[in-house]
């Protein structure tokens, strides 16, 4: 990854592993949604996830989503989503019998409430064609520390203060 200085000039990143025994995990997962639409400084939805992004974590962000757009008064959804696994298992894909979306959308047209979703899956391995990719880009090199670590509470408060979006609890996976 690259990223840029102030002056135009590249930034030296040091690629570092992580400490033995620091209780930060290796890695951490965070769910988005972009609105080209919405005002720039608020046209991200955010929610970071305490464990992996699983299918229950995803269709849990799916209802937080179309809660915060009902509440703009909208109710159809066109989702951009690429083929990450945990987009398209079985327990989230728009295209079986028992899938999370088919019947979110059946309980939506049964209620009359709520907000519908469309899904658009793009090809896999297509990153260019997913409106969301350069924020995330973007995003990660306008937060990254050119000479250290950033603790995961660190990454967080930049996340946010970047995309502008309030700390918001962490999704976590269901254990049922």
């Amino acid at each position: 990854m690259h990223a840029w200085g102030v002056d135009d000039r590249p930034l030296r990143l040091l690629e570092t592993g992580p400490d033995k025994n620091e209780d930060d995990p290796k890695a951490l997962a965070c769910y988005g949604t972009y609105f080209p639409d919405w005002k720039p400084e608020r046209n991200m939805l955010l929610r970071f996830v305490k464990g992996r992004p699983v299918s229950s974590v995803t269709t849990t962000f799916l209802e937080w989503t179309c809660q915060r757009l009902c509440e703009r008064g909208k109710r159809v959804w066109a989702l951009v989503w690429d083929r990450a696994s945990w987009h398209t298992s079985w327990h989230t894909s728009h295209e079986t019998q028992s899938g999370w979306i088919k019947a979110h959308n059946q309980e939506v047209k049964r209620t009359g409430e709520g907000v519908r979703i469309i899904a658009c899956l793009l090809p896999s391995k297509s990153p260019w064609l997913n409106p969301i990719e350069p924020k995330w880009l973007h995003g990660k090199r306008a937060i990254v520390k050119p000479e250290g670590v950033l603790s995961v509470e660190e990454v967080i408060d930049r996340v946010h203060s970047y995309y502008g979006c309030e700390h918001l609890q962490h999704i976590v996976q269901s254990t049922d």
